[in-house]
């Protein structure tokens, strides 16, 4: 453990004594290993363009060729990236618990360091389905250099009803998947420990679920570099980011 991060004991306590952990990850838990969060400003191509104006019903129906382009941008980014310490710290702690992760990142960070993810709260840039039939698509959905160097990529057309295919993301305005939700609900319902890594904690209803699992009487260990709107709910709160936090967090409860 590092001299700088302080892991409070009853939190090392919580852990070693809890058999089903549910890991509750927000932006903050890929941002060390490079991918920005989503209010970030976008750099080269994008730098002009509002992220929150690209994520909406309205914009994919005003010009689907650019949301694609910059959904596929987005995924180059994630396919360039490495899980860091902290997502393979959560890994580590599978070994001998069960842990689950609800995640609301759009990343596949988590499944690469070899973590069980429950739920993809706000969908994933690696499951893309059709706009009109919902039918998940599996084909090779665009090149990754175009996505680099060009603004507008073409989505490819669904194979069942030949529309658009669009990402598999939660954009504003629209509800949480329902299977999603109800998998994340089920998973803090029944753990006895739940930790919260990178969230603001101020976008619900995914937020919600630290505060139900507070008001079970279930500890809720916070990990995150600045206090956020769950501090002051959660029961132990370690100041630190992802990938230094969870690792100490680890050593601690191994004796190390």
């Amino acid at each position: 453990m590092t001299a700088e991060t302080t892991i409070p004991d009853a939190a090392v306590a919580a852990v070693r004594d809890a058999e089903w952990v549910t890991v509750f990850t927000g932006a903050g838990m890929s941002a060390e290993s490079g991918i920005s969060t989503f209010r970030d400003a976008d750099t080269g191509l994008w730098e002009r363009f509002d992220p929150a104006d690209l994520a909406t019903p309205q914009a994919w129906a005003r010009d689907p060729a650019l949301v694609w382009g910059w959904y596929q941008w987005r995924a180059r980014l994630v396919r360039d990236a490495e899980p860091n310490a902290g997502h393979h710290a959560l890994a580590d702690l599978a070994s001998d618990r069960t842990v689950g992760v609800v995640t609301q990142n759009v990343d596949d960070l988590h499944e690469r360091a070899g973590s069980h993810v429950v739920s993809h709260l706000h969908g994933s840039l690696f499951a893309p389905r059709c706009s009109n039939c919902g039918t998940p698509y599996h084909g090779v959905d665009a090149d990754p250099d175009r996505a680099v160097e060009e603004l507008r990529v073409e989505p490819p057309a669904c194979p069942v009803c030949l529309s658009p295919v669009r990402p598999g993301v939660v954009w504003f305005g629209e509800a949480l998947p329902e299977r999603e939700w109800t998998r994340a609900e089920s998973a803090v319902a029944g753990s006895d420990l739940m930790i919260v890594v990178g969230t603001s904690g101020i976008v619900y209803p995914a937020a919600a679920l630290p505060e139900r699992a507070v008001g079970r009487g279930v500890p809720v260990i916070e990990v995150n570099p600045e206090p956020s709107a769950l501090s002051s709910t959660v029961t132990h709160r370690i100041a630190a980011p992802a990938a230094v936090g969870l690792p100490a967090l680890l050593r601690a409860v191994r004796g190390a």
